[in-house]
């Protein structure tokens, strides 16, 4: 009898619930590629041809904030995915969100790669950039709760957190990819190829990466847990279940926020805006951060499925406040070694930060803040919370790090605006009841 076959009784065998597991995994860490692909390519390219092509200013930095401004308008419409598929995915399941997210995902995707610039329709040209952002923010919005669902949902006792990994490794995967092509296409061609015509391949690339996606999920089934507690077609939903996790669980919604801060900004200032800092203010090679991103992406792909697994092991907490520990004590040497030029010390430290720090608080989150709410209002619940704190610690970051540039012209405004979201993320991290502590 093959693994999927029901035992007498309709139980499924061992066999199958194992195979279920890994597939909502693997299903849950494909999507998760694809969405994140998508939008860290957008962040790669904002720094180095869409604020020329799309934002063309006499003062470089100007077409830097701008193309930045964007970046983070994808985030500032991240919660509005999370309540609108996290409102769906609560009363009808986990499985069709996800459908719909990475598909949304890769058409706006491709629609970025195939846009006229500036210089050919005007204004036009950013005004649909940043349509097509929101969408890719919307899109994004609703991944990560039904995919951490998903995942969490279907795994073994004792593994969730390991089950779970391969959300959060998708975006390790995405940065290797991302940065890869635009490595290869930047060696591969002349600049001015590059900014005319190259940059739009790995944007119109993405819609195999849809199809290869939207195959696997669709051969999905749905959340056990969901099933059970909601039924199968939403017959026990709650009417509201945004509202009602908001009622019920507000100083969730606040813990969570708190909680990503350290997170999004170790690799949002490592990958995004030292990217454009290196270039512009210490005339580094664009190749230099490139590197550098790729070199953490592929790091990833190893350290969050071994910290999860540690996680699942010896508690939630300590490998969560290990890593905020780490990220508070090596955010100043970082800047150091940008301002000193010492290419060893900025990669020592972009791994310190990005998959040392970064990778141990982002292992545990899946099974930690979906831990937070009931199955009937967790996807919405969880989406909400984690995605506002994109927005606040995560796509604006960027932008207000160049905005700081300006305050005296050096980078440390920018070190302290990192140190204390780290910190934040260790006091709140300390005080934060957690299971399997």
């Amino acid at each position: 009898m093959s693994g999927t076959t029901p035992m007498p009784g309709g139980a499924l065998s061992a066999q199958a619930i194992a195979a279920r597991a890994r597939k909502a995994a693997i299903g849950s860490f494909v999507g998760a590629i694809v969405d994140w692909y998508d939008f860290v390519l957008y962040g790669l390219v904002a720094a180095i041809v869409f604020n020329v092509q799309f934002f063309p200013s006499s003062d470089p930095r100007v077409g830097t904030l701008a193309a930045f401004a964007t970046f983070g308008v994808g985030f500032l419409f991240r919660p509005l995915g999370g309540i609108l598929f996290g409102h769906y995915g609560d009363k009808f399941g986990r499985k069709t969100m996800l459908v719909i997210t990475v598909t949304v995902m890769g058409i706006a995707s491709a629609c970025i790669g195939l846009l006229p610039t500036y210089a050919s329709i005007g204004w036009y040209a950013p005004l649909m950039l940043v349509i097509l952002r929101i969408i890719q923010g919307i899109a994004v919005g609703g991944e990560w709760g039904g995919a951490a669902l998903l995942a969490v949902e279907s795994a073994p006792v004792g593994k969730k957190a390991f089950y779970a990994s391969g959300v959060q490794m998708g975006y390790g995967v995405a940065l290797v990819l991302t940065t890869g092509i635009m490595l290869i296409l930047s060696k591969s061609l002349s600049n001015a190829a590059f900014m005319s015509w190259g940059w739009r391949l790995p944007f119109i690339f993405s819609i195999l990466l849809v199809l290869v996606a939207l195959w696997i999920r669709l051969s999905m089934a749905e959340s056990p847990e969901f099933i059970e507690k909601v039924g199968a077609h939403g017959e026990r939903q709650v009417k509201a279940p945004v509202l009602v996790a908001l009622r019920d669980h507000p100083k969730a919604f606040l813990v969570i926020i708190a909680m990503r801060a350290i997170e999004l900004c170790s690799m949002y200032i490592v990958t995004t805006f030292a990217l454009a800092y290196s270039v512009s203010n210490l005339h580094m090679s664009r190749d230099l951060f490139l590197n550098i991103t790729l070199v953490v992406g592929a790091v990833s792909c190893v350290t969050i499925p071994i910290f999860a697994a540690g996680a699942d092991r010896f508690g939630l907490k300590r490998v969560y406040l290990t890593g905020a520990i780490i990220g508070l004590l090596a955010t100043y040497p970082f800047f150091w070694a940008m301002e000193a030029g010492s290419v060893v010390w900025m990669v020592v430290l972009a791994v310190v930060l990005a998959n040392i720090a970064h990778d141990m608080v982002n292992s545990v989150q899946q099974p930690l803040f979906t831990s937070f709410f009931g199955t009937e209002i967790r996807y919405s619940g969880a989406s909400v919370g984690y995605q506002v704190g994109s927005v606040i610690f995560g796509g604006f970051t960027p932008f207000i790090a160049t905005a700081l540039l300006g305050i005296n012209g050096t980078w440390h405004p920018v070190a302290a605006y990192m140190a204390g979201a780290c910190l934040l993320s260790v006091v709140v991290g300390w005080c934060t009841k957690m299971q399997h502590e």
